[in-house]
């Protein structure tokens, strides 16, 4: 095929290669902080097969600052649809164990939201469901713009800018870019233009996933309704709900030296239901489940994010979910060095935060897979006092292992940039778990929610960038707003009087943009030195 190529060079500020939902999100968050940025993607139309199925509630409260929570809340399972797990022999067969979780319309309600820890519970919604909404709302803001059918062929870098040759139906024409990142999942070709690898473990469990239509698995279904049924037939099998009604996906998963080409996604089907169902087939992918960080996040001008970056076992949905969050680091970094206030320096510092949290995630999801995927006694399937004993020593094993599975406040709230150099202050920190996480301010750390008076959560009050938190109103704050303003670094002072149950322990807590604390103090600061530091200009030791 004859290739075309174009004379022009159009020139983009950030340049993102995919438009998953990292490449959406990040997108949004720089186009609302006022980066130009061009998203290009090779595919013509969004996938057919549902893939994450769970937003995680970091990511729903990233999701808050942007203004899509509402939106994203309101997609996906009918309202009343309860988001529980049901752990069964087969669908037809014998319950184990359950955990039940409430819906998203007792969540828009409130219900019991004075315990919530976050001001955005997690959400089930299939990837088919959040990428439309993510893309409509690209499509209405200034400054951003989205191709599809477009591919990355090439990339050049030099000091002050990058060259992306990009084509669209056969013609090639030239994108002149501030920065690039690579959004584009696991076979990422900007993650294969800069030579990077991936380092880890290659095979951790094999799947084959069935996306079916099935009224009548809906009918079933109706009975006990859940989002996700697990099931134990020849293999272990989780049946996600995606639309509430008639729309499944099967999950079924192997050993990893286990070649899946052989297995039938009927038979597989039949298996977990327990018997025959009607259904037409709508997809089938068969996959792997792997541990894998890339060896760098950055190369020069040009940045991985998402599965380019890190890729695991999909266990609580931290795949997409981690994406979400390299875009909201990554997001606010840019539009610093590109709005003139940090230094281009600043950037180093998205690997740096970044790249431990993916290795860390990548650990604690390869032990959880370990411990949900382990061996289940056929005795689980007997009739009788020796069915209902194994079937009991199940139901305690799941007591252990799947809550934090489900609902993994560690992932969402536990992860940190303590050991940052933008960062003052930070201790040395525990390895992130799925369930372990503290309800306190801690530098680099995610700032813990708290519910205002006004029935507003402190992150809705928090400024798009910079944020000073006050809660000692005796401690001046002129120094820090004067030294801001000769830095020229935006700075918001939210004033917090009282210890909000001992969550904001210091009378000042400096908020990064992506709303992490960068330093936590009191009137003994040197601001200026400060804000030097948090923004890439200089390191020092305050504490």
């Amino acid at each position: 095929m004859t290739q075309q190529t174009s004379g022009r060079a159009d020139r983009v500020g950030v340049l993102v290669v995919g438009a998953g939902p990292t490449g959406l999100t990040l997108a949004i968050d720089l186009a609302r902080r006022g980066v130009a940025c061009h998203v290009v993607e090779a595919t013509e139309e969004r996938g057919v097969n549902p893939r994450c199925n769970t937003t995680s509630a970091r990511s729903m409260e990233i999701f808050r600052r942007l203004g899509l929570a509402d939106d994203i809340r309101r997609a996906g399972l009918p309202e009343d649809y309860p988001t529980s797990i049901h752990y069964r022999t087969t669908l037809r067969g014998e319950e184990i164990f359950r955990l039940d979780l409430p819906s998203a319309g007792d969540v828009l309600a409130g219900a019991g939201r004075d315990g919530w820890i976050t001001p955005e519970p997690q959400h089930r919604i299939s990837q088919l469901f959040l990428e439309p909404i993510l893309e409509r709302h690209a499509s209405g803001l200034p400054g951003l713009t989205l191709e599809r059918g477009t591919r990355l062929v090439e990339l050049r870098q030099h000091e002050d800018h990058v060259e992306a040759v990009v084509e669209t139906e056969g013609v090639r024409r030239t994108l002149r870019c501030a920065y690039v990142v690579g959004c584009d999942g696991a076979h990422s070709a900007v993650r294969r233009h800069l030579g990077i690898r991936y380092e880890g473990v290659d095979a951790i469990q094999r799947f084959v996933s069935t996306f079916v239509r099935s009224p009548e698995l809906g009918r079933l279904a109706a009975r006990d309704r859940a989002w996700t049924y697990w099931t134990y037939g020849r293999r272990p099998a989780s049946m996600i709900a995606i639309d509430g009604d008639s729309l499944w996906l099967n999950h079924v998963t192997f050993a990893p030296d286990h070649d899946t080409e052989g297995e039938d996604p009927e038979q597989l089907l039949r298996e977990a239901v327990g018997g025959p169902v009607e259904h037409e087939v709508l997809g089938v992918v068969r996959w792997t489940g792997r541990r894998l960080v890339a060896q760098r996040y950055q190369d020069g001008r040009v940045f991985l994010a998402g599965d380019a970056a890190h890729i695991w076992i999909p266990v609580g949905g931290f795949g997409m979910n981690a994406g979400i969050q390299d875009a909201a680091t990554l997001g606010w970094m840019l539009a610093a060095v590109c709005h003139g206030w940090a230094p281009p320096a600043l950037l180093t510092a998205y690997e740096q935060e970044r790249k431990p949290v993916g290795e860390q995630f990548a650990q604690a999801v390869g032990s959880a897979a370990r411990k949900s995927f382990a061996d289940v006694s056929p005795d689980i399937h007997l009739s009788g006092p020796a069915g209902e004993r194994a079937r009991a020593e199940l139901a305690e094993r799941f007591a252990v292992t799947e809550p934090h599975r489900y609902s993994p406040d560690g992932f969402s709230f536990g992860y940190h940039y303590a050991g940052s150099p933008l960062v003052v202050g930070g201790a040395d920190q525990a390895a992130i778990s799925m369930g372990g996480y503290q309800d306190r301010a801690q530098a680099g750390f995610r700032l813990p929610h708290v519910w205002l008076e006004d029935g507003r959560s402190v992150f809705d009050v928090l400024g798009p960038d910079f944020t000073l938190v006050r809660t000692d109103p005796d401690v001046s704050v002129t120094p820090w707003t004067e030294a801001a303003r000769e830095l020229g670094i935006p700075l918001v002072v939210v004033d917090l009087p009282g210890d909000h149950d001992g969550r904001y322990p210091a009378a000042l807590l400096l908020v990064r943009p992506d709303q992490h604390v960068a330093w936590m103090g009191g009137s003994d600061a040197r601001p200026d030195e400060l804000l030097h530091t948090v923004t890439g200009h200089l390191t020092v030791h305050q504490r």
